[in-house]
């Protein structure tokens, strides 16, 4: 699919249907409008309306009303949405190319619109061959920006994070039939190529030769084998002494092991597991692509979870990387086991901070639902600070869970160090204490099962995978640069 490209212009095209962003409804009279035209304009932009569409057969004019209520936060995510809107006026016109007229003088509302277009024009339409299914219209395909507040490299800058965006999705909605263990590793050199940033892989000897019990524990039930993959992204003046590691959850599907998961609802949409590794990578990628000045390094331990023959079971205990011995009960529980044998790994670098992202709990969904990330940990106040409003930023937010240690109580063992599972309470707050026994390190835990993957539409999140976490991880490693 043709990613949508925008290059900026001094002047409107003549006969070329335009987008005006308007600060005001008084921006209408500046249009150029005949007087019905002007008056149609106003009352379609009366009381909550905020998109208002003029016909002229040839080409059409579309007007996006500044939301004037609450903060510049929240009128950047009314913009998003207006484009939601817009590009599903467009698929009744075709429009592959338009341009927009910026009347809003300010640079990160247009940045924010741009985003919008640019995520609710996707879809992942690499099966669909034409026979049974004619691919439908899916968005603009080249923008024409005419707007003083922003450079070519703000476009750059954002055209990079689209791109990363798009590949996590892309990851994200891919069929285990095709996204094993291997090829999501292969994925990430081939983005590392492209963007600049150092990647190896870590095939199955060297993780047996490593000792990483849990993830060759979730791998037994598997044919195929696991990978580590290590992402590093370090500019020459990079800002920050020690390293930002992020970590992702890559359980390229997830059956439940023996463990299994019944098929309804839980079972159809778990090639979706591995979204916390997309995130990283993708992430990683816009970084380096946009040249942002931080040390950063990211882990995927990744395999699939089934139910083969020498799959783990309940009741096994498993030595993990650092010595641990853990007590099986739930084979489900199959994310932490991975990611904990990459936090542990992640000591050696000892990391400025650590943020690791998964899908890792129903019941995080269950608590939150789509709406958002729940995130908890023992990173300074600081660090959670910045992290939330990078989420509000880029309508990612994280709610933050307590972390108390009581909640560690829960995850005791009668024969081993720890149980991977903690009981029906607190679910999601005991797969992040499970986590924290592997790290020594100032750590946040993302649980991003909610809002990673969609069955129904959501705006310009999309249906299907969202790329949750990739503008989150940006934007928050981007505002730690200029701290």
């Amino acid at each position: 699919m043709t990613p949508l490209k925008i290059v900026q212009a001094e002047r409107p095209e003549e006969g070329l249907s335009t987008i005006y962003l308007l600060e005001g409804k008084e921006d209408i009279a500046t249009l150029g409008l005949k007087p019905k035209e002007r008056s149609f304009s106003e009352s379609q932009l009366s009381g909550e309306k905020r998109v208002a569409m003029l016909n002229r057969l040839d080409y059409r004019l579309y007007l996006v009303l500044l939301d004037d209520r609450g903060s510049d936060v929240h009128k950047k995510e009314k913009l998003r949405e207006a484009a939601y809107m817009l590009v599903k006026l467009f698929r009744d016109y075709h429009e592959t190319d338009l341009q927009v007229a910026d009347r809003l003088k300010n640079g990160s509302f247009v940045l924010a619109f741009l985003e919008g277009l640019a995520l609710s024009a996707y879809r992942f339409d690499k099966y669909l061959t034409g026979k049974n299914e004619k691919k439908d219209y899916v968005g603009p395909e080249n923008i024409i920006l005419i707007s003083e507040q922003l450079s070519e490299d703000d476009l750059s800058e954002l055209a990079g994070v689209i791109c990363a965006v798009r590949y996590a999705r892309d990851l994200v909605n891919e069929p285990v039939s095709w996204l094993n263990a291997v090829r999501l590793s292969e994925a990430f050199q081939r983005m590392g190529k492209k963007a600049g940033f150092r990647v190896e892989v870590f095939h199955k000897q060297k993780i047996e030769s490593l000792r990483m019990g849990g993830l060759l524990a979730v791998n037994r039930g598997s044919i195929d084998p696991p990978t580590f993959t290590i992402m590093e992204w370090k500019p020459e003046h990079a800002v920050n002494k020690k390293p930002v590691v992020l970590v992702g959850k890559g359980v390229v599907f997830d059956t439940g092991g023996l463990s299994l998961k019944p098929t309804k609802d839980s079972m159809d949409t778990m090639k979706s597991d591995m979204a916390g590794a997309a995130a990283v990578g993708a992430a990683i990628y816009a970084l380096a692509r946009n040249k942002i000045p931080c040390h950063v390094i990211g882990l995927v331990p990744a395999t699939d979870n089934r139910p083969d023959g020498n799959a783990y079971a309940p009741g096994d205990v498993i030595t993990m990387y650092d010595g641990t011995t853990v007590e099986v009960l739930n084979t489900d529980a199959e994310g932490r086991m991975i990611l904990a044998d990459a936090l542990a790994y992640a000591k050696q670098y000892a990391p400025e901070l650590v943020i690791e992202l998964s899908t890792l709990t129903g019941a995080a969904a269950i608590a939150i639902g789509k709406y958002g990330i729940v995130g908890m940990g023992t990173a300074p106040e600081e660090e959670f600070s910045v992290l939330v409003k990078s989420g509000e930023e880029v309508h990612e937010r994280v709610v933050r869970f307590p972390f108390w240690e009581e909640y560690k109580a829960l995850l005791k063992s009668d024969i081993a160090d720890l149980k991977n599972i903690g009981g029906r309470e607190a679910g999601a707050i005991t797969a992040g204490k499970f986590l924290e026994h592997f790290t020594d390190y100032p750590y946040i835990h993302l649980d991003i099962a909610g809002p990673a993957f969609v069955r129904e539409e959501n705006s310009w999140q999309g249906k299907g995978a969202t790329g949750t976490g990739v503008r989150l991880l940006y934007d928050f490693i981007k505002s730690k640069c200029r701290l």
